[in-house]
């Protein structure tokens, strides 16, 4: 009988101390405390990892309890990336509820090969911000694909000027001196980085056909593109893309001066927003290559070919 009471005692015990180490976990650091710090979440950051920061920035006793307590909630999923206004006032339930729905700050990813019009609609799903505004002031080739962390009231202008000001950091000088010692300017780097971007999905492709782009530019060919005729034709509201599919002999024809099928050299300017490899790509393009053409298969590997008639047999071995 002794030894049953003494099991119940230690049941009990264990039960009650970790009720008070739950509720002691569960209090505020400094209930006096009235500062507040910025808490920032990064985009895929994990319950543990979050717990962690949260307890070394101490803005909570105990990340065990914290890890339990959002569990309890059913929240672990709703916390949202991007920066908090969080003080050591807050128990470890009002911290775990404003994570979220409380961010200063929206995290934004803007990957590589949109154009701005796909930017801007992105952003309007994130911001007050209306598509057209942006479009009519945001320069295609200049939005940098990156994951940005912008306050919920930006403006436009301050929106524009973090993408742009992150292009001129990655758009190096080292990287425009190259570009020109291909004989090509820092502005028609640009737009063959945005022409390979389109064109090559591996990395090891793009510089074979940045070299290919630029031996067809200086020798004044038909550069022949199809994504430059998608640009120039714009959204299509059946298949809800801004890059259509399959192109038509009447699309081919389209009388644009970014359709590279009908005029020379490059188009005007860059016809989306490349990325720093493809950038690269065009520093580093292998210009003597002996290569003229190339094709994409239906799995998106690349074919090369040194004369027309390479090219053509490659057409009917890989897209007939």
């Amino acid at each position: 009988m002794k030894k049953i009471t003494v099991a119940v005692a230690l049941i009990a015990l264990f039960i009650l101390g970790g009720y008070m180490f739950y509720e002691e976990g569960s209090l505020a650091v400094d209930k006096k405390n009235q500062g507040t710090q910025i808490f920032v979440v990064q985009k895929g950051d994990g319950l543990n990892a979050i717990a962690k920061r949260l307890e070394s920035d101490n803005l909570i006793r105990n990340k065990i309890v914290f890890i339990v307590l959002v569990k309890q909630l059913g929240i672990e999923k709703k916390i949202q990336a991007g920066d908090f206004r969080l003080s050591k006032n807050m128990n470890a339930k009002d911290i775990a509820q404003t994570l979220t729905h409380g961010t200063l700050d929206v995290w934004v990813t803007v990957i590589e090969g949109l154009r701005k019009e796909e930017i801007a609609q992105i952003l309007a799903e994130n911001f007050k911000i209306p598509p057209v505004a942006f479009i009519e002031q945001a320069r295609e080739g200049y939005l940098f694909p990156d994951t940005y962390l912008i306050p919920k009231d930006a403006t436009i202008e301050s929106i524009i000027s973090m993408f742009t000001d992150n292009f001129n950091k990655k758009y190096t000088v080292q990287i425009q001196n190259k570009i020109k010692s291909h004989g090509v300017t820092e502005r028609e780097g640009l737009i063959l980085a945005s022409l390979v971007e389109k064109e090559a999905r591996f990395p090891e492709d793009k510089k074979k056909v940045a070299g290919i782009l630029i031996k067809r530019m200086k020798d004044e060919w038909m550069m022949q593109i199809d994504a430059t005729i998608q640009y120039a034709l714009g959204y299509q509201r059946k298949e809800k893309t801004w890059w259509k599919k399959d192109l038509t002999v009447d699309d081919v024809n389209v009388d644009s001066t970014y359709n590279t099928y009908k005029y020379k050299g490059l188009p005007p300017a860059p016809i989306c927003n490349p990325g720093l490899d493809s950038i690269q790509a065009v520093a580093e393009a292998e210009v003597n290559t002996p290569y003229w053409y190339y094709i994409n298969d239906k799995k998106g590997v690349m074919h090369f070919a040194t004369t027309l008639e390479e090219h053509n047999t490659n057409i009917r071995k890989y897209l007939q």
